[in-house]
């Protein structure tokens, strides 16, 4: 068995003990290339590992450990590779990408990060991937005046309702939030802010899912990811009492969903009319035509 400290070291320690049929390759410099089906047109990068977070309701930080960052200058050798290869956008990803730094003691590490990629490398298109509401600093925003980091910030929420959050163990509060997406977007007008929302949390009660989907829709998000709670084994929200019936939650998720369908349509409405960078993902044959679909920038 590999413990979580020993998981960067996997190809080395089955070498080691002889368990690979054929050599191990050398991965000194080599990138760890996103499964992409074959396509070059954007690469994600795995910049750390682990959790150090506490959510009642996730295994994350038994399963891959406490967190670990990538050192800053293999990632910007790995960025400047995946240029040469043809790549147009890198998103940077990670299990807890808002600690980036911090086991190293650097509580701005992903602001210097950000910055140093941006400076030390040509990457047409830098975007970030899902950050915790409570690691995003107000001097973060400063970093769009570069328009190469794409106006797109995914914070999850995971409920609307203060008294769920706390008994989830969450790190910020409906008001924190609010005040959080309103500095985003007036740093940052057009930016797309999208969140992850849970139903069915054990003691949610009918009024705290109202709250919850009331606060979701006030916040007028560009798209939500919904999930049903699943209970896990090991987990302090396991053993909370009050767990939520099933067809309760399958009916709350049913019309938080809805929400997410309707504040996606008001928000695409919004960009009617209007022109945008797109960077070309596929190609779909129609025999006397093609459709084309790709990215914008939010």
């Amino acid at each position: 068995m590999v413990g979580n400290a020993d998981k960067d070291r996997l190809l080395e320690i089955a070498a080691a003990a002889e368990l690979l049929r054929e050599p191990a390759p050398d991965l000194d410099g080599t990138i760890l290339f996103p499964e992409c089906g074959g396509s070059r047109t954007r690469a994600f990068l795995k910049v750390q590992d682990g959790c150090d977070n506490c959510c009642t309701f996730c295994v994350t930080t038994t399963a891959r450990g406490s967190g670990r960052s990538v050192p800053a200058d293999d990632l910007v050798h790995e960025v400047r590779a995946l240029l040469e290869l043809g790549y147009r956008e890198v998103v940077l990803s990670g299990v807890h990408l808002g600690s980036y730094g911090h086991d190293a003691g650097d509580r701005g590490g992903l602001h210097r990060l950000v910055a140093r990629l941006l400076a030390d490398t040509e990457v047409p298109r830098l975007r970030l991937s899902s950050l915790e509401p409570w690691d995003v600093e107000p001097r973060f925003f400063e970093l769009f005046a570069d328009p190469r980091l794409l106006p797109h910030l995914h914070l999850p929420l995971q409920s609307g309702c203060e008294t769920t959050l706390r008994r989830m163990a969450r790190r910020t509060t409906p008001a924190e939030f609010s005040r959080l997406a309103a500095s985003a977007r007036r740093a940052v007008p057009g930016i797309s802010l999208t969140t992850d929302v849970m139903v069915g949390f054990p003691g949610e009660s009918e009024p705290e899912f109202e709250a919850s989907i009331d606060f979701v829709e006030a916040l007028g998000f560009a798209r939500l990811h919904v999930f049903r709670y699943s209970r896990r084994a090991g987990t302090l929200a396991a053993t909370m009492p009050d767990q939520v019936p099933a067809p309760v939650a399958k009916e709350r998720s049913r019309r938080m969903h809805a929400l997410g369908a309707e504040l996606e349509n008001r928000f695409n409405a919004r960009l009617v009319g209007t022109t945008a960078d797109v960077l070309w993902e596929t190609a779909e044959d129609l025999g006397s035509s093609l459709r084309w679909s790709g990215l914008t920038p939010d």
